[in-house]
């Protein structure tokens, strides 16, 4: 193979694996959130026994936390396309700082499913009398104590895509609606647990905005 041929053909596969991850995460997400209890009664998550409650013997909210750590490598690679489209246009700088908050988002995505859900699932196995007794960590947690404050930068995620859509809109690799869905989702997708109604629907919108993109991508 050349190297012109060898070059054609990373080119070709850095834009089927982007396409498949514009088109698989957003369903992940939707796996996700749908998972959550009290989907259609919203309710602000302020302490420990609301978090007890959402999580206690949630098997497929705990499936659906995997998943999103699963979709790290697939938000990178959607973020990292997105900024080079927007390197055609008029906001490429814009873009270019919109990648590079995206995918430190998505970081931090796998930081907070990490420390707070994949622990919080090995607390099932626990009886309920010792499960009991481990209330008070369910406290730290949801004071978001110490260095779980890292956690926050999990707002990255959906900021960085915001700024991606933006930028998008200014240039003309992609349709205007396309953009718009994914602002708008992007912005859904900043409300805060106990409101996962929201971000089903921000996720829906998502798939409007990438499935397409994520097809073309394919070809």
């Amino acid at each position: 193979m050349t190297t012109v041929s060898i070059a054609a053909w990373l080119i070709q596969f850095f834009n089927i694996a982007c396409g498949i991850s514009a088109i698989v995460f957003p369903l992940f997400f939707v796996f996700a959130f749908a998972t959550h209890p009290g989907l259609f009664k919203p309710k602000l998550v302020k302490n420990e026994d609301d978090i007890i409650k959402r999580v206690r013997k949630n098997r497929l909210m705990h499936f659906g936390h995997v998943l999103m750590i699963f979709s790290v490598p697939l938000l990178i690679l959607t973020a990292v396309k997105l900024t080079f489209l927007t390197q055609a246009g008029d906001l490429s700088g814009l873009g270019f700082a919109g990648g590079i908050v995206a995918i430190l988002g998505a970081t931090f995505l796998a930081v907070d499913k990490g420390a707070l859900c994949l622990t919080v699932s090995a607390f099932d196995t626990l009886p309920d009398k010792e499960f009991a007794q481990i209330k008070p960590a369910f406290r730290t947690i949801s004071r978001k104590a110490s260095w779980l404050k890292l956690v926050w930068g999990i707002l990255l995620l959906p900021l960085g895509f915001i700024l991606l859509a933006i930028a998008n809109l200014g240039g003309l690799t992609l349709p205007a609606w396309q953009c718009i869905c994914l602002l708008l989702g992007s912005l859904l997708l900043l409300v805060p647990d106990g409101f996962e109604v929201v971000n089903l629907g921000a996720s829906i919108i998502l798939i409007a905005g990438l499935l397409p993109m994520g097809l073309s991508w394919l070809n």
